[in-house]
């Protein structure tokens, strides 16, 4: 009973704080807060003549102007929702096109936020080394372009189907040709930083080719690589630097841009080197002449062993180094063999990989770097059985998982059309 007396007083007591508040008695009850008492000695300063007061209109007011302003600080559910989710698509794009992602400490568009470390270097860089190396590069570059214009002199190039070139050239011309440009090829690289460039084969390679022996391809058939000469070097591909090294190891031709054989300089010199011309971005019935013309030098390459090599990317676009991308038909439809090749380009600042950033901004980096660093691996020639020789498809796989797996590369199954899903999407968030 005792109990129930005391939640009774207390239940009374509520009710006439309540009634209190309700009749306008709230004053003292304010009062009893700074705040509000602040407040309310301000409120008393401004009556008016009908002796109204506005105490409690201030604070109120106050309040509420208090309230819209957190609640325009404070950013839409909705936005934040949206932002998020934009996040998680550009990490989930960065999983899935791993292929083009760049981890050096440029960023992907080399417009990272680099440490003052970093910026002091490129600022000493950009004073001293890359004036150099512009000149020299610049140099090297015209005393061949001469030399291919002295040696093609009196002499017009070919026009197989519209592919303007000096690849028919033998004897003297074409030694002098292939034997300097390999010299200042590699000349370019030292320049660029590329002092050492390590070159290996792999184990069963020098044993296959020197013994004979016959090499069991990821089909399962055995593959005899002694004593034949492939057509065509099968090359991943990273950077424009993968051309120069193959132009200083073996002076191959290579399938280019139309808009190459018109470039000042590089123009002539591509036609020496007997590149095959494509318009890339058309699927008109070209496309098939040129395979044609690919085939027949590749089949030439194997059975002459003083015609020019092919160079082929077969993945068709540049990558990080570290994956391997679907291979194009075009260099296994001749049916001969091929010299995989593997490239790599350690770094510790700044990747060579040329895969999302400008080729401008990617040059000019490059420069920057003291030292540059490039890894080959040569595997054994591949010669395809008769059931790749049937299908160019399982011929590109089987090469393919060979170089996947001797050098450790990720096989992915993205192309150029994802690269290019990629490449606005991080451009668009680095524009919003």
């Amino acid at each position: 009973m005792r109990e129930m007396e005391l939640m009774g007083a207390k239940a009374t007591e509520e009710e006439s704080r309540v009634e209190m508040i309700d009749s306008g008695g709230g004053q003292d009850h304010k009062a009893s807060d700074p705040a509000n008492g602040v407040a309310e000695g301000k409120a008393v300063e401004e009556e008016d003549d009908s002796g109204s007061s506005r105490a409690d209109e201030a604070p109120l007011l106050q309040s509420a102007a208090n309230g819209a302003a957190e609640a325009a600080a404070a950013p839409p559910e909705s936005a934040v929702a949206a932002a998020a989710s934009k996040i998680e698509s550009l990490e989930e794009m960065e999983s899935k096109y791993a292929a083009y992602v760049r981890d050096d400490c440029y960023g992907a568009l080399g417009r990272g936020a680099l440490p003052w470390g970093e910026r002091a270097k490129l600022a000493a860089a950009l004073l001293t080394i890359v004036p150099l190396r512009f000149v020299l590069l610049f140099l090297v570059l015209l005393i061949y372009y001469v030399i291919c214009r002295i040696f093609t002199l009196f002499r017009s190039p070919s026009d197989e189907e519209g592919q303007e070139n000096y690849e028919y050239l033998r004897g003297f011309r074409r030694w002098i040709i292939a034997s300097s440009g390999r010299f200042f090829a590699r000349v370019m690289l030292f320049v660029l930083g590329f002092y050492w460039i390590k070159v290996k084969e792999s184990p069963s390679s020098a044993a296959s080719l020197q013994q004979g022996a016959a090499q069991v391809g990821p089909d399962g058939y055995e593959h005899i690589a002694a004593e034949d000469t492939p057509g065509a070097i099968v090359s991943n591909h990273v950077s424009y630097l993968d051309i120069l090294y193959h132009m200083s190891a073996s002076f191959p031709s290579f399938v280019a841009k139309k808009s190459v054989a018109k470039l000042p300089l590089v123009g002539l010199i591509s036609k020496c080197l007997g590149c095959v011309y494509v318009q890339r971005e058309s699927k008109t019935s070209d496309t098939k002449g040129v395979s044609g013309i690919v085939s027949e030098r590749l089949r030439a390459a194997h059975s002459d062993p003083g015609a020019q090599i092919m160079l082929l990317f077969p993945e068709g676009t540049t990558t990080n180094g570290k994956h391997l991308l679907p291979f194009k038909t075009g260099a296994f439809l001749s049916q001969t063999p091929v010299l995989p090749v593997v490239l790599r380009y350690p770094y510790t600042r700044f990747s060579p990989a040329w895969e999302s950033i400008s080729g401008v901004r990617h040059i000019l980096l490059l420069l920057c770097q003291p030292i540059n660093f490039l890894e080959v691996t040569r595997l054994p020639v591949y010669s395809p059985s008769d059931k790749e020789k049937a299908d160019p498809k399982l011929y590109a796989s089987s090469v393919r998982t060979l170089m996947a797996t001797a050098e450790k590369l990720t096989i992915s199954d993205i192309g150029l059309q994802e690269k290019r899903i990629y490449l606005n999407a991080i451009r668009s968030k680095t524009t919003a």
